[in-house]
């Protein structure tokens, strides 16, 4: 450990544009220090990618100073780059070159030659365990590696500043974890770190956090502070009559109730200060069902400081048709589904059903062969073997006739960043076959849903990225589809946004829309009715969210997280095979 702390120092630091209402960041003043990872933790447009790459020297401020190691970013900014190692979020891998062709790029870059190159290739390589990877192309890595690769890139000349802009977004609980192993094991050698993150989990391994939001510093401090405010103010609540679903939809109106998620067979609220918990059965019309406390989560606190999460039911879902609902009904099954690329199975004879009305959940690691078998399911890709059905039609065959039941969301950003928010709306309606007084009545109600109004000139490519998600959701469900594929829906978007998407895709459930979905967000994966977990192209696990955690519950641990079951049960089936 350094015996001087290398610290981040910041003065009424101030950056604003052009056409905002509110500065990017407003008066900004705190003190960053080496030795622990610090979060920055916000929710979109909060100002921390603003910040990053001001500390980086890419943007100057408007106001107010900045010392980073005692340089200006500015002023300094030759002497700051040999000492600052900067990761934005869409980080520069030239994806047609190899791992080892990437550390070389970054080190003549950084001027590494000779014995300290070698020395610093073959510590990045052990750290990030991607020894055995150096001859693969980078765009051939799974998620999580490229982010390793990223890191290794970044870490090249020996920095003590690492800024790190969302890091974990889009890569799966057991590469996260990876990551944050490497960069506790940095900051403990002294390094000074800023991780920015939209995972509240993350939040809490940090020794301090920034909690922004509109440019306003809310909180700094550690994060078990914030959460230990929320003591008494979180329940679970296990309905006695009804579904979750929409028992959720009711408590969120309720005035006593600040922020509701559903947590497996529990609904999981956070009550306003000083709520009779009793009460709260009865008004949810629930005098049988029950309600026990629970330990408060950052995540309850953020909500909770940014004046809780959505208070009504999902505008969509009223707008959307009620399909009416056979629980028997099979609407989407995979029969033996595989998919080979040369001699390697990325889906390997992979069964699953689907019934109507029900969310069905796709989980795995980076590179477990999930999106290969959701492409399949979607009829973007043709299988190898067995079969993909929609409604009983095999998308090989009948894929026409098939997809005008299907909304398909996917997983990188679809729309056309060229065409304003209006205009893509037009497009992709006339593409689902809109057209005259239907079209426009259907874009109106979207635009009225989603609150597109102030934005229906703007292109996509300027806009947060909660908005283009809500864009791309609107786009995918023109044509009113009775079955919803959504790839990643909430990837890289904050607490915030994904309960309302959420709440949207609650309510269309509700009204007998059945949805497959694919994420890395653990408690996203709690809404499912069931779950298949994909890992090595096969299903090595399958049933409802509590299943799942059951399956590894232990004396030590009764009462499992999502995210532990997803790790133990994959490094489960790693001993299993190595056997």
């Amino acid at each position: 450990m350094s015996e001087q702390p290398h610290l981040i120092e910041l003065d009424q630091l101030e950056k604003s544009f052009k056409g905002l209402d509110h500065p990017a960041v407003a008066s900004l003043t705190a003190q960053i220090r080496s030795g622990a990872v610090t979060g920055l933790v916000g929710p979109d447009g909060a100002g921390k990618t603003t910040l990053l790459r001001m500390l980086a020297g890419l943007m100057q401020p408007s106001a107010g100073t900045m010392r980073v190691v005692g340089l200006d970013p500015i002023a300094d900014d030759r002497q700051l780059h040999a000492i600052l190692g900067y990761m934005p979020q869409k980080f520069g891998l030239y994806e047609d070159l190899t791992v080892m062709e990437n550390l070389t790029l970054y080190a003549d870059l950084r001027g590494v030659t000779g014995d300290l190159r070698r020395e610093t290739f073959e510590r990045l390589l052990a750290f990030t365990d991607l020894t055995r990877f150096t001859d693969r192309l980078a765009g051939k890595l799974s998620g999580g590696m490229k982010q390793k690769l990223g890191l290794a890139c970044t870490l090249v000349g020996q920095p003590k500043v690492l800024l790190l802009d969302e890091p974990g977004v889009g890569v799966d609980p057991i590469s996260r974890r990876e990551l944050w192993r490497m960069v506790h094991e940095l900051a403990d050698e002294g390094m000074l770190i800023l991780w920015s993150t939209s995972y509240l989990d993350e939040a809490e391994q940090c020794r301090d956090v920034l909690l922004l939001n509109e440019g306003k510093l809310l909180y700094s401090g550690v994060p078990q502070e914030l959460t230990q405010r929320m003591a008494g103010r979180t329940v679970l609540v296990t309905a006695s009559h009804g579904s979750n679903r929409a028992l959720l939809q009711r408590a969120l109106c309720l005035p006593q109730v600040t922020d509701g998620v559903i947590q497996g067979k529990y609904l999981r609220l956070i009550l306003r200060e000083g709520e009779d918990h009793q009460q709260l059965l009865a008004a949810l019309d629930q005098s049988d069902g029950e309600l026990q406390e629970a330990d408060p989560r950052f995540e309850d606190a953020f909500i909770d400081l940014l004046g809780g999460g959505p208070h009504e039911e999902s505008a969509l879902a009223k707008i959307m048709p009620l399909v009416e609902v056979d629980p028997q009904e099979t609407v989407i099954e995979a029969q033996g589904l595989t998919k080979k690329f040369g001699d390697f199975a990325a889906t390997d004879h992979v069964d699953f059903k689907v019934q109507r009305g029900e969310i069905f959940g796709l989980l795995g690691p980076n590179g477990a062969g999930k999106s290969t078998t959701f492409k399949m399911m979607c009829g973007l890709l043709i299988p190898t073997e067995g079969k993909a059905l929609v409604l009983g039609m095999d998308l090989k065959t009948s894929s026409g006739k098939a997809r005008q039941h299907l909304g398909y969301m996917a997983q990188k950003f679809s729309l056309y960043g060229n065409l304003t928010v209006a205009q893509n709306l037009k497009f992709f309606s006339g593409v689902y076959g809109l057209s005259g007084k239907a079209q426009r009545k259907k874009i109106d109600e979207m635009t009225e849903a989603f609150n597109f109004t102030p934005i229906l000139n703007q292109a996509p490519d300027s806009l947060p990225l909660g908005f283009k998600q809500r864009l791309a959701l609107a786009c995918a469900l023109m044509h009113e589809p009775d079955i919803l594929f959504l790839d990643e829906p909430t990837s890289g978007v904050d607490p915030l946004t994904r309960r309302e998407f959420w709440l949207h895709i609650n309510g269309m459930v509700d009204k007998g829309v059945t949805v497959m979905v694919t994420t890395h967000f653990m408690d996203e994966a709690e809404y499912c009715d069931r779950i298949g977990l994909v890992y090595h192209g096969k299903i090595i696990a399958a049933g409802t969210p509590d299943d799942l955690k059951q399956k590894i519950a232990s004396d030590e641990n009764p009462n499992p997280s999502m995210e532990q079951a997803f790790i133990e049960l994959v490094q489960a089936w790693d001993k299993k095979e190595q056997k």
